[in-house]
């Protein structure tokens, strides 16, 4: 659950993007697939940290997820409507090669 509340907060600051997934319906599946994303980079961090600092898990975990959540922060920075459109298209596009659950 702590990777979709990240994921929704990140989107939830971002008005325009926010608005765009809610009026088309796709709010929750984007958060879902984001948070599945976000929490694939998070275990890589982790074990890319282990593998420099074996001994230390209590601190990699939390060490790992700061990169992991700059990187989704990153994609979500869209500083034009171009690129806002282009990722909700992604979104879009991803959703209907997806079957359903």
């Amino acid at each position: 659950m702590l990777y979709k509340t990240i994921v929704l907060e990140l989107i939830q600051d971002r008005p325009e993007l926010y608005g765009q997934l809610h009026k088309r319906r796709l709010l929750l599946p984007t958060v879902n697939r984001l948070a599945g994303e976000l929490n694939a980079r998070h275990l890589a961090w982790k074990q890319e940290l282990q593998a420099i600092r074996p001994g230390s898990d209590s601190q990699i975990a939390s060490e790992a997820m700061e990169p992991a959540v700059k990187e989704l922060e990153d994609r979500l920075s869209a500083d034009s409507e171009e690129e806002a459109r282009a990722f909700l298209d992604e979104a879009m596009a991803f959703l209907r090669h997806t079957p359903p659950a």
